[in-house]
């Protein structure tokens, strides 16, 4: 029953991300950039959170390692808000899920599961992916083209440490870890878009106004319910489940998206995704010759 309940968590994380994209690039047409709309809506969320559990913090002195989760998570979501409000929704949804390259990786090197031939293979597929993706007529090289596609990866790469860490930390207290992920979140998105306003680059909040204030509070609820499912069921499932319910993710994207008009689908795009998918997928499967022992203890 546990892992039942621990399984809907992470199919309600992945529909939650998944249709983000929709309310966050309806708050930048309503003048709310992405980064000041992540600060916002996982400032409210914090709030919240310390409302409900206002002994959460205690959880970041007694264990350094959920500062390290803060900054995963908050690079993350800063990443993946402001890719996917102004990118092409298909395309940075399939680059963010390279995640589980990178979780292969970090896993190999956090939680000592040594990766085995088919990991390498996976590896390979994935990247071709990558490569199918990235490699337009107008380009030489399969470089990313443009501000979303370095967001996607970066913070693919960061929701990949973000997972292992969650397996890593499963034993701290869950209002610890979902301090950590909406502070991290909340913080970066708070630095990042004072640092882009002082600049020039990010234009400051609109005046106070129900037409964004609310949506944003609403965005904010959705948002403290996804990723408190996620911490909950990755902290309770295996890697390979976690990934596997975590791609559906890019079902709901996709379809979303596609059938709006706010993300197109050529036959390049298809063909890497189909790659990049097969590869996750892959990946998510469980594989006793493939797993490699431990060499510590999570």
């Amino acid at each position: 029953m546990k892992q039942a309940l621990a399984a809907w968590a992470l199919v309600l994380n992945a529909f939650v991300w998944g249709l983000s994209w929709w309310p966050l690039r309806e708050l930048l047409e309503r003048g709310l950039h992405p980064l000041w709309a992540t600060a916002i809506v996982f400032g409210l969320a914090l709030g919240c959170l310390l409302f409900l559990q206002p002994g959460a913090w205690r959880g970041l002195l007694r264990h350094p390692l959920l500062w390290l989760l803060m900054v995963a998570s908050g690079v993350t979501n800063v990443a993946f808000n402001w890719a996917v409000t102004i990118g092409d929704v298909v395309r940075v949804v399939l680059l963010f899920y390279l995640m589980p390259v990178w979780s292969m990786l970090l896993a190999w090197a956090m939680l000592g599961e040594r990766p085995g031939a088919g990991s390498v293979l996976r590896l390979a597929l994935a990247l071709a992916g990558v490569v199918v993706v990235l490699k337009s007529p107008a380009s030489p090289w399969p470089v990313p083209s443009g501000l979303p596609d370095w967001l996607a990866l970066l913070g693919g790469i960061c929701f990949a440490l973000t997972s292992v860490l969650l397996r890593k930390l499963s034993h701290t207290p869950d209002e610890a870890r979902g301090l950590a992920m909406f502070g991290g979140a909340t913080l970066l998105a708070l630095a990042a878009a004072l640092a882009g306003t002082a600049q020039g680059s990010v234009p400051a909040p609109p005046a106070l106004a129900l037409s964004w204030v609310v949506p944003s509070a609403l965005l904010s609820l959705a948002f403290l319910a996804g990723n408190l499912a996620l911490q909950y069921g990755a902290a309770r499932l295996s890697a390979h489940s976690t990934a596997l319910i975590l791609l559906s993710e890019v079902v709901f994207a996709s379809v979303s998206s596609v059938a709006s008009g706010a993300a197109a689908l050529d036959a390049r795009t298809l063909l890497g995704g189909m790659l990049i998918m097969l590869a996750a997928l892959w990946a998510a499967k469980p594989n006793r010759g493939d797993a490699g022992a431990s060499l510590r203890s999570g």
